[in-house]
């Protein structure tokens, strides 16, 4: 099944294995108002990494009474995100959420090479967006992480992309390596590292899927213009992963979608040994419960 958007998301998970989040910081009220709900829809279990007495008030003024089982009181950042990596390195949690604490702190341990939950692989962010003027989810990658991804990079960032989009039921999810330009100009870098992830896509390097590059945005979504230009490519209008040149572009690109047209997000880091469902301290209750959907049918597909 291809999950188009965040209401087949749901319902794709709501059926699916009930999975264990591990919450870093949990004492922060959006955090736990998306995992309650989450829980209360019996899509996942919890366990709650912080101050514990925090927590309990902040549940409370939440209508929700938390057993002290599914606290681990950490009174620092650094105790609550070493002790999540515990708890997925043993199996007893399944991912991550990060909850009141800097993205830095939580990645710093996720790359520790004692106690870690790196791979040896690129770790990058996934903006997954869902549109009413959009029949697809459109993946915005990377506008979280790595600030000037140079060629072996944004190979890596593809190919984590690709792979969660396969687990969201994709066979073989469409890839623009967006740019100002539809063409090639040596004097513009992302033009040539868009077309050399174009070859390695042809060469099968990236996963199963079709990459084009360089095309520039209305190209990437609208038949029509592609059309007009001669610009002919089985990813035009229907583009699923959207490859920016660098972080800025990337942030601005989502920021302007969930701003100007609506757009629901939820941001995941893939490439660990589990995905992590992070956002801004400051991202809204929905942001943060569909962050947990995403992560939660990674989590059930790479099961399967």
């Amino acid at each position: 099944m291809v999950i188009h958007n965040f209401r087949e998301l749901k319902e794709k998970v709501g059926v699916s294995k009930k999975t264990t989040v591990a919450v870093v910081a949990a004492h922060d009220a959006h955090t736990l108002e998306a995992i309650f709900q989450a829980h209360k829809e019996g899509i996942l279990d919890y366990i709650l990494l912080g101050k514990a007495a925090e927590i309990q008030e902040i549940s409370k003024g939440l209508g929700h009474e938390v057993k002290d089982s599914h606290i681990i009181d950490c009174q620092e950042e650094e105790q609550a995100v070493r002790k999540s990596m515990e708890l997925i390195r043993s199996e007893e949690a399944d991912f991550i959420q990060k909850g009141l604490l800097q993205t830095s702190a939580l990645l710093k341990g996720v790359l520790n090479k004692e106690y870690g939950i790196g791979t040896g692989n690129l770790i990058s962010h996934v903006a997954l967006l869902d549109m009413e003027s959009y029949p697809r989810l459109a993946g915005v990658t990377d506008g979280g992480m790595i600030l000037y991804p140079n060629l072996e990079q944004k190979k890596g960032i593809v190919k984590n992309a690709v792979q969660m989009f396969t687990r969201m039921g994709y066979e073989e999810p469409k890839v623009s390596a967006l740019c100002a330009v539809e063409v090639l100009n040596p004097k513009m870098q992302e033009t040539v590292d868009a077309l050399e992830i174009k070859k390695a896509a042809q060469a099968g390097e990236l996963g199963r899927c079709i990459a084009e590059g360089p095309i520039s945005m209305d190209l990437a979504v609208n038949k029509e213009s592609a059309a007009i230009k001669k610009y002919d490519s089985p990813v035009c209008g229907e583009t699923d992963i959207f490859l920016v040149p660098d972080i800025a572009a990337g942030n601005i690109m989502v920021k302007s979608l969930v701003e100007f047209a609506h757009a629901k997000m939820a941001g995941c880091v893939v490439g660990a040994q589990c995905p992590i469902a992070l956002n801004s301290r400051s991202a809204s209750f929905e942001e943060k419960y569909y962050s947990l959907m995403a992560c939660a049918q990674m989590v059930n597909q790479k099961k399967e």
